[in-house]
């Protein structure tokens, strides 16, 4: 179903560009409500944004398309994506949107939407709300929204995840990015009894994801060292993303993060189903640790949105990407970073073992990736040397491998991934694929 604005999260861009702009906002909120009101949806649209300096002044403009459109926006101030799905789960809320470009610099920003139920809108749900565009009135300025800030109900409800001081005693490192979590993650785990340094924790409005946060957990994993802390966690800007380290600083991903909680709940009977849902990106050696424990592993394309529509479809209760979303769906109907780290946590505690441990219940097949930047974006199957490589390098992995080639949903980037037998292999077919990109002409950074 071809969309327009809509990426892989949302539409997102640079602020001040032809789509992240105040107009833009408006007539997005407005076709959002419109689209809401014509599935006989009615009521309030709670907002919630990061900690961009741009975001008010965006969050104002969407309330305002949608106050015209005829739904009631409420403000729940500065709140983390997941946050904002749960808060419109619980309030049976026509609409949730948020203000945020998740891990993009604070340049940029973005808009997303949540559906009765704290869900993400399916392609064709973001089809239909681009249908109504065109009927958008003119931008107009409409009054504040009425404010109701939720951070206080989510940090109560996060902490009864845990029982009540079940980290007394833990040191733990968290780095918030500068962004949306700054004000939930340290809380809760303070809250639990935990001993918290906390890094990342003094948005201005220009600093989100500047060498903080789970794209740069450098100084989160010396931290964790220097400190003596039992790990360390990290989030993206808008906290749906999670990134752990362990005790001696070696950091865990998403594949790891998956699979130890899918091996424990395995172990506890306690993964319905058996499934652990994951998407094309994850490492091959997932799937091997799953099966020998008896379990299986379904993979989607790239993309949360796309793994919570499988889990839905196939009755799982856990799934999520290496880039660090997690969803854990009996506990929020979306990926939640600190969902996530409790978790970890609580298996931790459960099994009385360090990360450091745990983590070494898998072996990764040898994987190297690469983003490259590119001018432009045609279909891949249009360019004739890169599709020659790829199948090439598909063939001579086949069985012992696999190459995946894709763009970003987010950013103009080519994402290049190779796994094979050999580190060796694996070098030499990222290599081949990046050169093949290059010889295209599509590649930005020469």
């Amino acid at each position: 179903m071809s969309r327009r604005y809509f990426g892989t999260d949302g539409v997102r861009g640079p602020y001040g560009g032809p789509l992240i702009n105040e107009a833009f906002a408006f007539r997005l909120g407005w076709s959002a409500a419109a689209w809401s009101l014509a599935a006989k949806a009615s009521g309030e649209v709670l907002l919630g944004r990061d900690t961009r300096a741009s975001g008010p002044s965006l969050l104002a403009a969407v309330a305002a398309g949608i106050t015209a459109a005829g739904l009631r926006p409420v403000s729940l101030g500065i709140l983390p994506t997941p946050a904002v799905a749960r808060a419109v789960q619980t309030r049976g809320s026509a609409l949730g949107v948020v203000l945020t470009a998740s891990h993009n610099p604070a340049s940029d920003n973005g808009i997303k939407f949540f559906t009765r139920g704290g869900r993400k809108l399916t392609d064709a749900d973001e089809a239909a709300i681009e249908d109504h565009l065109s009927a958008a009135p003119e931008p107009h300025a409409a009054p504040t929204p009425a404010e109701n800030p939720a951070a206080q109900a989510y940090r109560d409800w996060a902490a009864t995840l845990l029982p009540a001081g079940a980290l007394a005693g833990w040191r733990l490192v968290v780095d918030c990015a500068h962004g949306a979590t700054a004000e939930t993650t340290p809380a809760v785990l303070r809250q639990l009894g935990a001993e918290v340094i906390a890094l990342g924790i003094a948005p201005d409005g220009t600093n989100i994801n500047a060498e903080v946060g789970s794209e740069y957990p450098g100084t989160m994993r010396a931290t964790v060292r220097s400190a003596g802390a039992r790990l360390g966690l990290a989030h993206d800007g808008d906290g749906d993303r999670l990134v752990l380290c362990d005790e001696v600083g070696t950091l865990l991903d998403g594949d790891d993060l998956l699979t130890l909680l899918a091996l424990d709940a395995l172990d506890h009977d306690a993964l319905p189903g058996r499934t652990l849902v994951v998407t094309e990106q994850s490492n091959l050696g997932v799937d091997a640790a799953i099966a020998r424990r008896g379990g299986r592993v379904l993979r989607t394309a790239t993309g949360d949105r796309q793994v919570i529509a499988r889990m839905r479809a196939e009755g799982a209760t856990l799934g999520g990407e290496t880039s660090g979303h997690i969803v854990c769906g009996e506990i929020s109907p979306t990926g939640d970073g600190l969902v996530a780290a409790l978790q970890v946590l609580a298996v931790m505690r459960r099994r009385n073992e360090p990360l450091s441990q745990l983590r070494l219940q898998w072996e990764r097949f040898p994987q190297q990736t690469a983003a490259l930047r590119v001018r432009a974006r045609p279909p891949l199957a249009s360019l004739p040397g890169l599709s020659a490589a790829i199948a090439a390098l598909e063939g001579s992995l086949a069985g012992r491998g696999r190459v995946l080639v894709r763009y970003s949903g987010t950013e103009p980037l080519l994402r290049l991934l190779v796994e094979g037998p050999s580190a060796a292999d694996v070098a030499a077919g990222l290599t081949q694929l990046a050169a093949a990109a290059r010889a295209e002409g599509i590649v930005a950074d020469d």
